[in-house]
């Protein structure tokens, strides 16, 4: 026996189709890429140490813009961290880079060299500043750093820059209360293990990986940064606008923190290039690091919180016009 079925008024079709379409575009638009022939060509992208975020971070991107533009050569350099970053996109050494705000802001205020052709792409995730000792050092606030073993960071790192201006907040003089050495992410941990060092500043998204390793193995723990301190630093000048207060959730490195939160400071990342690299590229780089959030934050944890709704908050930087153009794009 035949099933009957309901009869479909014209104008019922009509709106079905209509949405149909819709969707159908919406979807053609998220999955194929911004025009016909993808840019190609060859960009320099800078990073930062090994075992840290801004390095793992880089690497998976390349991953990403491999698939959407076959044709472009995406170079990574390994870096100090956020001031050589900032440096060499401002003197054309590299196209595209990752960068703390602080150190973005410190840059154009001091004229250096480039900083006026500076352009934001997109803010990322937050770093957040750890400070590590062993869990049984008597050290328990910034203050006690005095006479110790610190290590600071590299000298363009953007952890040096920020542990600098922490320690100072604290009332510790870093050229003369303590010993500062310039391990970052990279040697900084296995230091501390062998006991060469007696506490190290870090400052990246949460978890590092460079960090979580060495939790596992090694009894650490982290000495709070309080809110007090903060309203310290940020009396140190404009730059410190960009520092806020927060805290460290107990998920970020379970085998160290036991449950337990830890009073830090934030800083926001922004992902910048210079006003004379080409829009049509920016874009299609736009895209692919906001749609590819996901995949990237299955490997980079703090990838994550990349977030369209904020990615266009690239202050002190204005935005790229190529980025502008996809943010437009997608504007509800």
């Amino acid at each position: 026996m035949s099933k009957v079925f309901p009869r479909i008024g014209k104008r019922r079709a009509l709106q079905g189709a209509a949405v149909g379409v819709v969707a159908l575009a919406l979807l053609a638009w998220w999955l194929l890429p911004l025009g016909e022939h993808p840019p190609t060509g060859t960009i320099v992208f800078s990073t930062g140490t090994q075992r840290g975020v801004y390095q793992e971070y880089g690497e998976r991107l390349r991953t990403e813009l491999d698939k959407d533009m076959p044709g472009l050569e995406v170079k990574l350099l390994n870096s100090a961290g956020s001031q050589e970053n900032v440096q060499r996109v401002a003197t054309g050494e590299a196209d595209f880079t990752i960068a703390a705000a602080d150190a973005v802001e410190t840059y154009v205020l001091d004229h250096r060299p480039g900083a006026a052709d500076l352009r934001g792409v997109a803010r990322l995730y937050d770093d957040y500043v750890q400070l590590i000792v062993p869990r049984d050092s008597d050290v328990r606030s910034v203050a006690d750093l005095k006479h110790k073993r610190v290590a600071i960071g590299p000298v363009d790192s953007g952890v040096r820059l920020i542990a600098d201006r922490v320690l100072r907040a604290a009332g510790v003089d870093p050229g003369k209360d303590i010993t500062p050495l310039a391990d970052g992410i990279d040697t900084g941990p296995d230091r501390l293990r062998r006991g060469d060092i007696d506490a190290f500043f870090w400052s990246g998204g949460l978890p590092t990986k460079g960090l979580s390793e060495v939790a596992r193995t090694f009894d650490l723990r982290f000495v709070p940064i309080e809110a007090d301190l903060v309203a310290q630093l940020r009396g140190q000048g404009d730059v410190t606008r960009y520092y806020r207060t927060t805290n460290m959730p107990e998920s970020a490195y379970p085998s160290a923190q036991h449950g337990m939160t830890v009073a830090t400071i934030a800083v926001s990342n922004l992902l910048m290039t210079r006003k004379d690299v080409d829009p049509r590229l920016t874009e299609w780089l736009t895209r692919t690091v906001i749609k590819s959030r996901d995949d990237i934050g299955s490997h980079v944890h703090s990838a994550q919180l990349v977030d369209l709704r904020t990615a266009i908050y690239t202050d002190p930087l204005t935005l790229h016009e190529g980025a502008r153009r996809y943010y437009r794009s997608v504007k509800p």
